[in-house]
């Protein structure tokens, strides 16, 4: 999914935070739930304390906290601060506020540890494919282009400085493209969860799509669980329980976003090192870290690392990592130890089984 894309395909289908799962009573007169649109996608806040000014102020703050972000970082927003500086000049510092600023540095931190599976400047490639705010091609991209696009790819041609309350970011080459929307949803998150904070709000359930954060309990006294769904797409279906307690959990994958050309499927998921959309069975990447931006960053490089690399990668990191990958017989669940102590319920069906 791309940042802003009006209704378009989610980027994390594979986690939904399932409220019938927390109690079959009714809820406490003091829950108080919002929803609404945002980033392309869909967000829901649920709070089981008193909000100062009631359910209209929570709307109206998160939906003007979420507004402020979209003018940040949208790439489908002409005028907002990151179109203008992918449209600037090099070697021209844009003064951006501390917000996004905290997204950028999550996002050049996570390409080096990934050895730059996960990176940001990486729209060209993704525009290339079709999967921004480009249209989609007609016809396969031509290697020609491919090795064109990933010219303008890398992080090391981007530079963050600090410069007092704010932040001075800086291209190096004209063409450099920075794109947030593979954080964008943690980060949405993350500053949710902070909002409700400052408000004394101690107990909350936050979704923006598969970027979930949660503190607290729900209004029957237990701790929130979300479940992790199976890629099949059938009603219901659920590949695990997941019980966050208080840290960011976020989910990428494959199977919703995608298109199909010349009897090809093509996944939104590129590769930086080949410029090309991933072809593993990886179908699933899920993340448990302290703030959800950073699991939001994590899960993306794990999706374009496939299965062995990404479970690789994260029991060498000692990773809360949840993975799905896709069998002849079905849909197979992999976790590392470190997530094992979060799964509060198992299915009763399916092939679940941990990587020690």
């Amino acid at each position: 999914m791309s940042f802003s894309a009006p209704l378009s395909p989610l980027r994390h289908g594979a986690l939904l935070a399932l409220m019938l799962l927390l109690s079959a009573c009714q809820p406490s007169p003091t829950q108080t739930r919002i929803q609404g649109n945002t980033m392309g996608t869909y967000f829901v806040v649920t709070i089981t304390d008193t909000y100062p000014g009631g359910k209209p102020a929570l709307q109206k703050e998160v939906n003007a906290l979420l507004a402020r972000m979209n003018k940040e970082i949208s790439t489908y927003d002409p005028d907002s601060l990151i179109s203008r500086f992918n449209l600037g000049p090099a070697n021209a510092p844009t003064l951006i506020p501390a917000t996004m600023a905290k997204i950028v540095q999550q996002g050049i931190d996570a390409g080096h540890l990934t050895g730059g599976k996960l990176d940001v400047t990486v729209g060209p490639l993704v525009n290339l494919w079709g999967f921004g705010p480009d249209k989609r091609p007609v016809k396969r991209p031509s290697p020609e282009q491919i090795v064109r696009a990933r010219e303008r790819v890398g992080i090391d041609k981007l530079d963050l400085l600090p410069q007092g309350d704010h932040f001075l970011l800086t291209k190096r080459i004209a063409d450099l493209y920075l794109d947030l929307s593979t954080l964008g949803e943690g980060a949405a998150s993350d500053e949710i969860a902070a909002l409700l904070e400052r408000k004394g709000v101690d107990n909350y359930l936050i979704e923006v799509a598969g970027a979930v954060r949660s503190k607290g309990h729900n209004s029957q006294g237990n701790p929130w669980r979300v479940a992790i769904v199976e890629p099949s797409g059938k009603p219901g279906t659920i590949e695990d329980v997941v019980t966050p307690n208080g840290m960011g959990l976020s989910t990428a994958g494959s199977y919703l976003n995608y298109y199909e050309l010349d009897g090809r499927r093509y996944s939104h998921i590129i590769d930086p090192a080949t410029g090309e959309p991933v072809t593993h069975k990886l179908v699933s990447a899920s993340v448990i870290t302290q703030t959800t931006l950073e699991a939001d960053a994590l899960d993306t490089a794990l999706m374009v690392m496939g299965p062995e690399q990404a479970m690789s990668f994260a029991r060498r990191h000692h990773l809360a990592v949840y993975l799905i990958v896709k069998t002849e017989q079905g849909f197979e669940a992999r976790y590392t130890p470190e997530f094992a102590p979060y799964l509060s319920a198992k299915p009763q069906t399916g092939a679940t089984k941990p990587v020690s």
